[in-house]
């Protein structure tokens, strides 16, 4: 964890390749969105992106370190949550675990419901 800290630096963050839009990250295909929020909060608003060919996993924040090994580390993981703060925080983890694929997806529940008009799905299919 000390050594993917002391990356984090402006001249790492200020390029923005640790995040990825909603639609960037939709357009991958063959890739996975690590969904950490907790269980109650998916519960009530999930996420199917079959359409797209991206799988999701719901590991709660909390859970990841017991969990982690379930993702693959060949493939794209967009980490989301609905504020942004527990996907930062998974997305800091797996770096440390040498996940090199690993995105902190930048949106929310409204930005992803936005991004999924009709068009956008159509395109996609």
């Amino acid at each position: 964890m000390d050594n993917t800290l002391k990356k984090m630096k402006l001249s790492y963050l200020g390029t923005g390749k640790h995040k990825i839009a909603v639609k960037s990250f939709l357009e991958q295909r063959d890739a996975i969105f690590l969904d950490v929020r907790a269980k109650e909060e998916v519960e009530t608003f999930q996420f199917n992106f079959q359409h797209f060919n991206i799988e999701v996993i719901h590991i709660p924040i909390d859970e990841l370190p017991d969990r982690f090994k379930e993702l693959p580390k060949n493939k794209v993981i967009g980490a989301f949550c609905s504020s942004g703060t527990r996907s930062a925080w998974a997305y800091i983890y797996l770096l440390s675990k040498g996940f090199e694929k690993v995105k902190w997806i930048e949106a929310g529940n409204e930005e992803i419901a936005g991004a999924l008009k009709p068009g956008f799905i159509f395109k996609n299919l």
